[in-house]
């Protein structure tokens, strides 16, 4: 044996190696943490709401604009794929190229209203943005969701893009969901909205891109696999028939997309939000300069209180 594994052997103190090994291992008992508690989680959330309710309107505007135009290709390869298959697992395998849209959303970084109702929230439970301030958040990323949405409804309905048995596929969506009780789609809309807030939360949790796309893709899946309803989504299945001429635009909108839109923003504030926040005990020090609080009458009306 030469001098340097003599060495090596003394240099444990006359300790066999497993006993080193055993010495540095965690006590019986005791939590080894692989994954980021609630608390660290809700802060990474508060940190990535800071960020977005800082951006100017045109960037939130476009940003907003692009995610849909994306929601596109969810439209259309859920239609391609349900016009290539039938039978009793139609549903689903019609299903398995919804997610990729949002996959683009998520990956590039761009705004969509339903993810926009956990972490602009946190903010404003925490008092450090307002109500108002949560709105124009909301209100121009759902316009600018609209417009792209609608964009692409228009192209695909007058243009030969689709097939005509992809573009029956495609009208085949807008028609069943009209067919749903405005009750019905509310609680579609909710569960749905506690998915994709879900997945935000779920996404700050995690620390390696193999896992969030995975848990992107397995996630939207659920939504068309189990039949409910993406407001975004929704926005082109409507206008897709509004602009084919099958359905008036206001029959659309009340008996559709209102119901979706409303249990959306309820599934995502109520189950996802506030139950997690509700979970969460390491709260923002109350005087931590950094991010300080508003008053009751800032936190209500903004810069009107001023």
């Amino acid at each position: 044996m030469s001098d340097s594994d003599s060495d090596e052997k003394s240099s444990h103190d006359g300790k066999p190696p497993t006993e080193d090994l055993q010495e540095e291992a965690p006590a019986a008992g005791e939590v080894v943490h692989d994954r980021l508690s609630a608390d660290e989680t809700f802060q990474r959330i508060v940190a990535a709401a800071d960020e977005e309710v800082t951006r100017d309107n045109s960037e939130l505007f476009f940003s907003g604009l692009a995610a849909g135009f994306a929601i596109t290709l969810t439209f259309l390869l859920h239609a391609v794929v349900a016009a290539a298959v039938s039978g009793p697992a139609e549903t689903v395998l019609g299903s398995l190229l919804y997610p990729l849209g949002f996959l683009y959303i998520i990956l590039g970084r761009y705004q969509l209203y339903t993810e926009n109702t956990l972490p602009p929230v946190t903010l404003v439970l925490e008092r450090i943005a307002s109500v108002p301030t949560l709105l124009r958040v909301w209100g121009l990323v759902l316009l600018a969701n609209v417009i792209g949405a609608a964009g692409g409804a228009f192209v695909l309905a007058n243009s030969g893009v689709m097939s005509t048995e992809v573009a029956a596929a495609a009208a085949e969506f807008g028609r069943k969901a009209l067919e749903i009780s405005p009750l019905d789609l509310f609680l579609k809309g909710l569960f749905a909205g506690w998915l994709v807030a879900g997945i935000v939360w779920l996404l700050h949790a995690v620390r390696d891109s193999v896992s969030r796309i995975l848990l992107v893709y397995v996630v939207f899946l659920s939504i068309p696999a189990a039949e409910l309803y993406h407001i975004v989504v929704s926005v082109m299945d409507a206008l897709f028939l509004v602009f084919l001429g099958e359905v008036g635009l206001m029959p659309a909108v009340i008996g559709f997309l209102v119901p979706v839109l409303l249990g959306n923003t309820a599934g995502g504030v109520v189950l996802v939000t506030l139950v997690n926040y509700a979970q969460t005990s390491d709260r923002l020090a109350s005087d931590d300069e950094s991010q300080p609080r508003l008053s009751m009458r800032e936190w209500l009306f903004g810069p009107l209180a001023r």
